[in-house]
């Protein structure tokens, strides 16, 4: 099993369990034990994955950290576990991270509750762990590229000195992340005095910059949808001249069947729209297509009992249909298909749902 397959399988493991775990060691047996198996270290073996390992402080004795990964019989990586019905924000979690950090070799810290999991080391002062996590990874909500940066500390690509450097990089990149977040909603007086020195033709003085607030803030947020919508329309673009030279190329149309029934422009756009959409979350050669002369249903692996959603498209009336897992239709009219986005995150959690549950499951749900 491919290591995000192995990630995506944590992940429902988490989902179905995690309202039943009542305590920390239950964390640690259902899902973090799971979580460092992935990784690739082996944790039935003490001299690579070392439970309870001792990190005593000077004057302070009985100290254990949950896991120290061993590499090269030398512990490398440091795992402080939590129930995972608890937040990791109590400053004495860090805590616990600082002294086992200062007292040994390791140069990796995580603390975790089975969900989250935060990454530490020494950014800022040689020895001395970091306040803030380099790095932070939901086994609930992921992507592609924070499952490459989990890669990175896996047995098969683990690193130190490279980590290192990427670790800067990584802690640098959020916390910009985090200060134009920041500035999206609320631009301060310095952020927008910058923009508002290269293109106001005069002095800016205090009353310029607070006006250049407003503008800052609306001038970015245009900008970013603008982008959205670009690159949206793009995909759509995209996808609607690979549909048209295969129609053209095929020998049969795909969207045609033996009663003559020709899928419209309309009903194409509407299909691209939906792969536009879920192109993030599903493998985008899964989605798929039928038409029949009551509607357009849009599907996974061309199989109709995992039809995502449906699109009715009259001279008068146009409506999307999504099911639940029960095969119940949610109708919705649309007045052009620029609506279709207003849907996104129904589409996406119906092909999630769709994607995750076993193709017999489905069928059992839906007879």
């Amino acid at each position: 099993m491919d290591f995000i397959d192995q990630i995506k399988s944590i992940s429902q493991q988490v989902s179905k369990l995690r309202e039943e775990i009542e305590t920390e060691e239950a964390t640690k047996t259902a899902f973090v034990m799971p979580f460092i198996k992935a990784l690739g270290y082996n944790v039935h073996n003490p001299r690579e994955v070392c439970p309870e390992f001792t990190a005593d402080v000077p004057g302070v004795k009985g100290e254990k950290v949950d896991y120290a990964i061993i590499i090269d019989k030398t512990p490398a990586i440091l795992i402080e576990c939590k129930w995972c019905g608890r937040g990791l924000e109590n400053p004495k979690h860090r805590s616990q991270l600082h002294r086992y950090f200062h007292t040994t070799t390791a140069k990796f810290t995580v603390l975790t509750n089975g969900i989250l999991y935060r990454f530490y080391t020494d950014t800022e002062k040689p020895n001395i762990m970091d306040e803030k996590p380099f790095f932070e990874f939901s086994i609930l909500d992921f992507s592609d590229s924070t499952i490459n940066e989990l890669k990175r500390f896996s047995k098969s690509r683990f690193d130190p000195d490279e980590l290192g450097d990427v670790a800067q990089t990584l802690l640098y990149t959020k916390e910009i992340k985090r200060l134009m977040a920041e500035q999206l909603v609320k631009p301060s007086p310095e952020f927008a005095k910058f923009f508002a020195s290269q293109v106001y033709p005069r002095r800016v003085v205090a009353s310029v910059t607070e006006r250049f607030k407003e503008i800052t803030k609306r001038s970015l947020k245009e900008f970013i949808n603008e982008r959205i919508t670009e690159r949206l329309a793009a995909a759509i673009n995209v996808e609607h001249s690979r549909t048209a030279v295969e129609i053209q190329d095929s020998e049969t149309e795909v969207f045609s069947d033996n009663d003559g029934l020709v899928t419209t422009e309309e009903k194409l756009e509407a299909f691209c729209i939906v792969k536009a959409i879920l192109c993030k979350s599903i493998d985008i050669e899964r989605i798929q297509c039928k038409d029949t002369k009551g509607y357009l249903g849009v599907n996974l692996d061309g199989k109709t009992h995992k039809t995502i959603c449906r699109f009715r498209f009259s001279p008068n009336k146009k409506t999307i249909g999504i099911l639940d897992l029960n095969k119940k239709e949610a109708k919705k009219a649309i007045s052009s298909l620029n609506e279709i986005y207003g849907f996104a995150e129904f589409i996406k959690a119906r092909a999630i749902d769709i994607a995750q549950i076993g193709e017999t499951q489905i069928e059992s749900i839906e007879q």
